[in-house]
């Protein structure tokens, strides 16, 4: 029967697709990464989703982000998604959690529910505790390395973080990883030196913050503001989206995914 995902099965075949649809996905981080998993993933019919994002839509989000437009700024970036997944899929299961994903926050999940699990937020402490808790039930899990202050989707690649190079979130992460004993992690990460952003305090969040009012933690309050394009975030979450499809995929057609 015709549906919105026939042009998938075309590719995928009918067990392929029951597959995704008996499938849960978690993503951490609903930005301009998390923003663009989540759309392919719901395009792509899998069946139940957990998004967990703490934060709202802001006005410079729309550069970046597939949830940002004017007539969502201010609300939490996991109900905006929520109410495009539902829209997309009508189907799919979604569950949110306003939640800043730390060591402290972390007894909120039980990650053997899980048939994947997406790192795209930008804390250290945050993606190693996802990363381990992922690893410890077995689940599969892949992780965004840096996104911003880069201008060349075409140098995103998929790799084991140990094979990473360049990337300077990459290497905190190669080094805190091998500190705990984690021996393999898949990432998506770009070979591209960092853009250093112009210090322009015009049009700096440092002197003219507009964080929605509630927002848990403004920008102000960060050490770094990293310069976006639109073509950069887009491109790794669909890298990411591309992967776990045809991880969860694999053994369900009749000619293997490599």
């Amino acid at each position: 029967m015709l549906n919105q995902f026939s042009r998938t099965q075309l590719l995928y075949g009918v067990d392929a697709m029951k597959r995704l649809a008996s499938s849960r996905v978690a993503v951490f981080g609903i930005g301009g990464v998390g923003g663009y998993v989540v759309e392919a993933l719901a395009r792509s019919g899998v069946g139940a989703l957990d998004l967990i994002d703490d934060d709202k839509v802001c006005l410079t989000n729309i550069n970046r982000q597939i949830i940002a437009t004017h007539k969502t700024i201010g609300k939490y970036k996991v109900d905006v998604a929520e109410e495009r997944v539902k829209d997309i899929s009508p189907d799919c299961e979604v569950r949110t959690y306003k939640t800043f994903y730390l060591p402290e926050t972390q007894d909120q999940f039980d990650f053997r529910e899980y048939d994947y699990v997406v790192d795209a937020i930008d804390t250290v402490t945050g993606k190693l505790t996802i990363i381990e808790n992922a690893k410890r039930v077995g689940v599969p899990v892949i992780s965004s390395m840096g996104a911003g202050n880069k201008v060349n989707p075409a140098a995103f690649e998929v790799a084991d973080i140990y094979k990473t190079s360049i990337c300077p979130l990459a290497k905190v992460m190669r080094r805190e990883c091998r500190k705990r004993g984690i021996d393999s992690l898949k990432v998506v990460y770009s070979k591209e030196p960092p853009v250093r952003p112009l210090e322009d305090m015009s049009i700096s969040c440092r002197q003219n913050c507009i964080c929605p009012p509630g927002t848990a933690r403004k920008c102000t309050e960060r050490r770094d503001i990293p310069g976006s394009t639109a073509f950069v975030p887009s491109v790794v979450g669909l890298i990411i989206a591309g992967e776990i499809i045809n991880d969860l995929c694999k053994g369900y057609r009749k000619d293997e995914i490599n």
